[in-house]
């Protein structure tokens, strides 16, 4: 067992925290899956938001880019900019998105 304080984020929080933003949602899946990830505050934050926002972008994405001739994309790069906010260890908050998962529980 390893000794760590789960106040602290370490640089494998930050790092997994991102990648949930950049290969949402299977990475958010996959970190559910795992008990030492789920169970780190930090991660279980990102990581809640990340699969909220991965499953809403692959609903409205399309939708969005049928209608804008494909700048719908666009929205991605949002999602790389919420990552390196998270690689720096800033907690992120998405309008809708963080106070509906704060609420759920899951963050």
């Amino acid at each position: 067992m390893t000794d760590y304080n789960p106040n602290e984020v370490t640089s494998d929080d930050r790092l997994m925290a991102a990648l949930a933003y950049v290969f949402s949602p299977l990475v958010p899946i996959i970190f559910l899956l795992m008990e030492d990830k789920k169970n780190r505050p930090f991660i279980k934050a990102h990581n809640a938001q990340a699969l909220a926002v991965g499953i809403i972008m692959i609903i409205v994405v399309p939708i969005i880019a049928t209608f804008t001739l494909g700048c719908g994309s666009i929205l991605w790069f949002v999602m790389l900019w919420w990552a390196y906010k998270a690689y720096k260890g800033e907690y992120i908050n998405i309008p809708v998105i963080s106070d509906f998962v704060k609420n759920q529980g899951w963050a």
